[in-house]
């Protein structure tokens, strides 16, 4: 499924082509209800992950959803070791978001079956269920199984605290205010409707050749928006380390909430070393961490503050679940990256909150597709309003499986 968007949407320092991309799974039951799951392209490399899916899906045939899920842990890591495509990752690249996609199929088609959205079917499990889900492989150092468990029992007496979000909502922050490609006026007069739309929080792109540039725009949208207002700047992967110590250095005036990728997401200690530099402002990273292996890495050197992990980047729901429980572990913030445009999300980041009490940040608002999924996510007052149809709001019009 490709979107083309209009000029200078979705655009930032790397990533300048105005199309949307997802790899999409359908799967369907006997009974006539089937699953979406999606994973984020930037279009190009789409065939290549729906190829992957086509061959990665192969062992989900025939089987019944509920003896599917009983233990998905053990079916996702089996799925993740195939004797050959696993050659191509491990456990990253073209292979693992193919499993992503399958995974969220299989968690969409989960709820669908059951008739819940997908934040209640995940709250109704009981802490051991739960873990079933989860591939906890090479995470034994640091989260066993038995730790896994006690953090969702520690938190299941003070559920009840958390559960008033439900009934208020969310709260998102705007990342369509600050493309890359935007001039200032259509940054200044987005930032003006976001806030009448009840948006506290901004996200703006930097990362310019013209370092100048990002300075600029950043003290703009910070006099815009007030000195209340949460403004986070996203330079994926753009610079350098001495670059970024430069940027930072020059961006601290307009209090940064955060600085989201600030340099190749494979150097953990260039990470590290820039983490310690900026402190107390956090680094923000996980659109390009593509495993929870990796994200224990960034976690054990300090290098990472609040952890973006994406259920469409990393392998689904499942992986995502495990790394809130490592992040809950460290004692840090989860605020996902959204390749799926807030739509699963939505309901992971309830669960969250209300099942391992993760603070309720944000989550990040894209509303480019908004008009393209059946249950488009709902904004009202700068706030995600808790979805209620059955499923992880991921289906898209006009796509239905193949008789």
């Amino acid at each position: 499924m490709r979107f083309p968007l209009v000029q200078g949407a979705g655009s930032d320092a790397v990533h300048s082509g105005a199309e949307y991309a997802f790899a999409t799974t359908l799967l369907a039951s006997d009974d006539k209800i089937f699953g979406t799951g999606l994973v984020l392209t930037l279009g190009l490399g789409n065939q290549l992950v729906c190829e992957a899916i086509g061959w990665l899906g192969k062992g989900l045939i025939g089987w019944e959803i509920e003896e599917l899920m009983a233990d998905f842990g053990a079916v996702a890591q089996k799925l993740a070791q195939h004797p050959q495509l696993r050659w191509l990752g491990p456990q990253k690249g073209v292979v693992h978001l193919a499993l992503a996609s399958l995974t969220n199929a299989c968690f969409d088609l989960w709820a669908r079956s059951r008739g819940v959205p997908l934040w209640r079917l995940l709250l109704d499990l009981d802490a051991r269920k739960a873990v079933d889900l989860l591939d906890l492989s090479y995470l034994e150092d640091v989260l066993t199984r038995d730790e896994a468990e006690a953090i969702l029992q520690k938190h299941l007496s003070s559920r009840q605290e958390r559960e008033s979000i439900l009934g208020r909502g969310y709260a998102g922050y705007d990342t369509s205010v600050g493309w890359f490609q935007y001039e200032d006026n259509k940054i200044k007069d987005l930032a003006r409707q976001a806030i009448e739309r009840g948006f506290h929080a901004f996200k703006l792109k930097v990362g310019s050749h013209d370092g100048q540039r990002d300075v600029r725009r950043a003290f703009m949208l910070r006099e815009l928006a007030g000195p209340n207002a949460l403004i986070m700047v996203d330079a994926n992967q753009q610079w350098t380390l001495p670059r970024a110590l430069e940027m930072c250095q020059k961006l601290q005036g307009m209090s940064p909430y955060f600085v989201e990728e600030p340099t190749h997401p494979d150097d953990i200690q260039a990470h590290r070393t820039l983490a310690a530099a900026i402190k107390p402002i956090p680094i923000a990273l996980g659109e390009h961490v593509p495993n929870r292996i990796m994200f224990k890495n960034f976690m054990q050197a300090a290098a990472v503050q609040i952890v973006q992990v994406d259920c469409t980047r990393v392998a689904g729901i499942s992986e995502f679940l495990t790394v809130s429980l490592l992040a809950r572990k460290f004692g840090l913030r989860v605020v996902p990256h959204v390749g799926d445009m807030g739509q699963i999300h939505q309901h992971l980041v309830l669960f969250n909150h209300i099942a391992m009490g993760h603070e309720a940040l944000f989550l990040e608002c894209i509303p480019h597709l908004q008009p393209h999924f059946v249950d488009p996510a709902c904004i009202e007052n700068g706030a995600y309003v808790t979805p209620q149809a059955p499923g992880s709001s991921s289906a898209l019009k006009g796509v239905r499986p193949r008789a």
